[in-house]
């Protein structure tokens, strides 16, 4: 399976566990927004709104550029490469155990015919 900085992944899916920095990606994924703009759309403070793009931006997942007095955000570096490739490993070995056992079954099910066979 491929290595990955286990500080990193923690990072992002941390910042992916909440619906509203979810949101905020989604959102910035339209249209850069400032810190404002994001704060209304999600009907919170602007504090709270700055906290979240701060667990996103230490994720790599939003940039924010301050021109003036204004925090524009927008969709970070991180292009979830690393967090993609993790998940596939997992998904290659979980595809594997259900092929395994889905030949158990296959192979239980002709047992259960034969056996059918053989009471009549």
């Amino acid at each position: 399976m491929v290595q990955h900085s286990s500080a990193r992944l923690d990072a992002s899916f941390a910042a992916l566990s909440d619906a509203t920095r979810r949101g905020v990606l989604q959102q910035l994924g339209r249209a850069d927004a400032s810190i404002t703009e994001l704060a209304e759309k999600f009907h919170m403070t602007l504090t709270g709104m700055k906290k979240h793009v701060g667990v996103l931006e230490r994720a790599g997942l939003v940039a924010t550029e301050k021109v003036g007095r204004v925090r524009t955000c927008k969709l970070g570096p991180s292009r979830l490469e690393s967090e993609t490739a993790w998940m596939h490993g997992y998904r290659q070995v979980w595809a594997s155990r259900f092929e395994e056992l889905d030949k158990v079954i296959e192979e239980l099910k002709r047992e259960e015919n034969v056996d059918e066979r053989k009471k009549r």
